[in-house]
């Protein structure tokens, strides 16, 4: 039997303010520091240990972990960052208020975009303070990310915005390679990262049809363990 652990990161700032944030950088809340906090003491009490961990290239996640590993104890365990495991990118709807996008757009076609296993919102354009390609965590070599190579360039796989479809196709790829072999050689591995990332790996994981997945919260803060057979099929899963 192997164990996985997944963690959403703490509460952000705009988790806060009810707020689309996707892959604008926001930081933790006070709550969000006090959930990582007690993730990492739950884990420690629980017994458990790590040999490798994954994050993506947002701080609330990145900041989750490193938290989570200091409570534990194990602030020199390995660390890998990429940008496949950041959360959905929500395009144009960055930054706005999710109620006051439901005024503007309707509740339908607001859960649409939120919850539609393919239909992605409106793209985010070149005129934005949150467009991705002028952000240097994205054009210059990070040696934490196991996609970088020595002439590392992702500008044109940048996603503008994307479905829980898109998000799949740029995690799952990630998972298998990187990922699963650490599983599959018995390394103990704890993966932090958002929402939609994890919906993403959940849904491959335990098969979840494109409807029922529009029914999966994740609550932040929260370690999720997966027990999986040798075959990395789910034996169970539970929140600790």
């Amino acid at each position: 039997m192997h164990k996985i652990v997944f963690l959403r990161h703490g509460q952000s700032i705009w988790n806060m303010e009810n707020r689309f944030t996707g892959w604008v950088d926001v930081a933790l809340s006070d709550k969000g520091k006090q959930e990582a906090k007690k993730a990492g003491l739950a884990l420690k009490e629980a017994g458990f240990d790590f040999d490798i961990s994954f994050s993506s290239y947002l701080k609330r996640a990145i900041k989750t972990l490193w938290i989570v590993l200091e409570e534990m104890d194990l602030s020199w365990l390995p660390v890998n960052l990429t940008w496949q495991l950041n959360e959905r990118h929500y395009g144009a709807l960055q930054g706005l208020n999710k109620a006051e996008t439901i005024k503007k757009y309707g509740e339908e076609q607001v859960h649409l975009w939120r919850r539609s296993f393919a239909i992605a919102p409106p793209l985010i354009n070149e005129a934005s303070p949150y467009y991705p390609k002028r952000d240097a965590r994205y054009t210059k070599k990070n040696t934490t990310d196991l996609t970088s190579n020595s002439s590392y360039e992702i500008a044109d796989k940048l996603p503008l915005g994307e479905s829980l479809k898109d998000t799949t196709a740029r995690v799952i790829p990630f998972w298998k390679n990187n990922i699963v072999p650490q599983i599959k050689a018995n390394k103990s591995v704890l993966l932090v990262a958002h929402g939609n990332s994890l919906r993403a790996l959940i849904k491959t994981i335990d098969k979840i049809s494109d409807d029922e997945i529009s029914e999966l919260n994740i609550p932040t803060g929260t370690p999720l363990i997966y027990e999986l057979d040798a075959k990395l099929q789910t034996i169970k899963h539970y929140y600790l």
